[in-house]
């Protein structure tokens, strides 16, 4: 119902999500199950189906799925081996100590320390399991074969995302489709194999089992790419793809390059609606009220670090462009000295910069900086998730050199956004052309799932000190 749930990305991260917690749920109740003495004349199944153990099988669940995102195990789908490792031991220890804790708490009358251990080494049985029969059916399953229409570099950048791995390990590029566009052939040499343009499409996918076909080519206009073709294929049953959709789908954003007015108007997404618009200001209420009681030891003393730190004031005020193009005064706690644009010019912030003070690097890097925006949140200028507002000399510059800049103003701005979770750093005119796509990505799928994902994501990016903002 309505766009308050629907996202295709969040929607997989929650699936995951689920299943792990159902993967947690069962370890806390086999373990419980293991520590049980057997009564006469009752059922084990009784003896653990009470509400205290349920309740301990429920918050140990609740714990360790809510852990696995923040630690980013949903984030990264190519991390090695020893950074997933170093993750999940983190999530391991502290799901466990928390889970201690709350046994603690409600006064569980049985072996506390045990009942968690027993919890953790039944769930690292599962996970093993659990991947292993994930691995198992993949192989049966077997491959996609992909069919890549094109063999300029949007082609070649297609071929290398499909064989990065990821969500995408299940594919196998067969090979290149020639259009009308140049074709490099020295540069195609070893990626996959070059078809001859002379073979009819239809027989290539009926003779090479082809599953999907991504059309790689930005100016599909002229006859360059063959439309006839591409659609027997699609009747025959063989999804097809264009370059939009894909990045859209492989990499959650928006490429501004290959992206025409018509694919924004009849396309689906973009649509905000009365209930999305109350569900998020609700989100925002409840979240940002929250999170300033819990945060406002954390700012007390980010202030007085601040105040001894260097000359000027606390809090750092500057217009910024927010909903519909209208300015609002931004806060935040100061980073930089106070004469870092003391000529007037405004510019970005980059690495390394000598105008942030020791406190500001800090602060910056873990986010603590951005903290008093809770109270624009509150007022309704910003909401918790959402582009970052721009200041209005950068938004002048921005919307003449890069395409469909505006939209990013039909959401009001948010303290962090999808661009802040998923692009490392934005210092110059190309990042911010690579963070607005990420940003029209979230304008066009925006819904509650993805909110909770870009939070949820916000704190991996924070606790491992992944990228700025």
């Amino acid at each position: 119902m309505f766009r308050v749930f629907q996202h295709r990305s969040s929607g997989t991260h929650f699936v995951e999500l689920f299943a792990d917690g159902l993967l947690c749920f069962i370890a806390a109740l086999l373990s419980a199950a293991t520590l049980a003495s057997p009564l006469p004349g009752v059922s084990p199944l009784t003896q653990i189906i009470t509400p205290t153990i349920l309740l301990v099988a429920f918050s140990f669940a609740l714990v360790m799925a809510l852990l696995y995102s923040f630690v980013g195990l949903y984030r990264h789908r190519n991390l090695g081996l020893i950074p997933m490792v170093v993750r999940i031991g983190f999530a391991f220890l502290l799901g466990g100590y928390i889970t201690y804790l709350t046994l603690k708490y409600i006064s569980y009358d049985g072996y506390a320390g045990s009942l968690v251990g027993y919890s953790l080494v039944y769930l690292l049985v599962g996970l093993m399991l659990y991947r292993g029969v994930a691995w198992v059916v993949r192989q049966a399953v077997g491959t996609r074969r992909v069919l890549i229409v094109g063999t300029g570099p949007d082609a070649r950048q297609v071929c290398t995302d499909l064989r990065a791995g990821g969500q995408w390990a299940g594919y196998d590029v067969v090979g290149f489709y020639p259009t009308t566009e140049q074709t490099d052939r020295a540069a195609l040499r070893g990626a996959a194999h070059v078809f001859d343009a002379r073979q009819k499409l239809v027989d290539l996918v009926r003779e090479h089992r082809i599953n999907e076909i991504i059309v790689a080519v930005r100016e599909q206009r002229g006859g360059g790419v063959p439309m006839n073709d591409l659609l027997e294929c699609r009747i025959g049953g063989v999804p097809i793809m264009d370059l939009a959709y894909f990045y859209e789908r492989t990499k959650a954003e928006v490429p501004v390059d290959s992206l025409k007015a018509s694919w924004l108007v009849y396309g689906d997404g973009f649509v905000q609606g009365h209930a999305r618009e109350l569900t998020k200001r609700l989100f925002d209420i409840v979240s940002s009220s929250v999170l300033l009681i819990l945060g406002a030891p954390v700012m007390l003393m980010t202030a007085l670090m601040i105040k001894l730190d260097s000359p000027g004031p606390i809090l750092y005020r500057q217009e910024r462009v927010g909903l519909g193009g209208k300015g609002f005064m931004c806060i935040k706690f100061r980073s930089m000295r106070t004469d870092a644009e003391k000529d007037g010019v405004a510019r970005w912030a980059s690495k390394n910069d000598s105008r942030i003070t020791r406190v500001g690097a800090f602060i910056r890097k873990t986010r603590i900086d951005e903290l008093p925006q809770l109270f624009s949140v509150l007022r309704g200028e910003m909401s918790m998730v959402g582009p970052r507002p721009e200041r209005p000399s950068f938004v002048a510059q921005l919307r003449e050199q890069i395409p469909y800049y505006d939209l990013r103003h039909t959401v009001k701005p948010g303290l962090t956004g999808w661009a802040q979770v998923r692009y490392a750093y934005g210092a110059s005119l190309e990042d911010a052309r690579k963070k607005h796509q990420f940003d029209l990505y979230y304008v066009k799928n925006n819904s509650l799932l993805l909110d909770l994902q870009v939070l949820i994501e916000t704190v991996s990016v924070v606790l491992f000190r992944e990228g700025a903002h």
